[in-house]
């Protein structure tokens, strides 16, 4: 992929996940639990679909997306076990929130969760600045 083409790639993914965290911090205003752990989890996927492209790096699915990230990112010590955990977290939260029947998040669960989605959406952008 020519630069400027990755550049614009990486760019618009991040704008997503800005747009997606925006999305949750609505839906946590109107206490809609379900869809604000699904827009965070978005968030935090369009942060990390970011960082791997720039290396190079790609899957189908969600879960493949997860494994690349735990592996290169979190393994590697390139991104702290506590965002780590944090990722893997917004992600079973989604998978229950979206899959499961009759389940209803909390917002003991999922409102301590939207800042640390920033916090985490910034150290990407932080890492995706200082490897470039």
């Amino acid at each position: 992929m020519r630069e400027k083409a990755l550049r614009e790639l990486i760019n618009y993914r991040m704008q997503r996940a800005e747009e997606s965290l925006e999305e949750a911090r609505v839906m946590a205003g109107m206490e809609h639990w379900n869809a604000c752990a699904n827009r965070l989890y978005y968030a935090a996927f369009y942060a990390v679909s970011a960082l791997l492209v720039k290396d190079g790096l790609s899957a189908k699915k969600h879960s493949g997306i997860k494994a690349l990230f735990n592996r290169h990112y979190i393994k590697a010590g390139r991104v702290s076990k506590e965002k780590g955990r944090l990722y893997n977290r917004l992600f079973d939260l989604r998978q229950e929130g979206d899959y499961m029947d009759f389940v209803s998040l909390s917002a003991e669960e999922v409102a301590p969760l939207v800042e640390a989605t920033a916090d985490f959406i910034e150290s990407i952008r932080l890492l995706l600045e200082t490897e470039a």
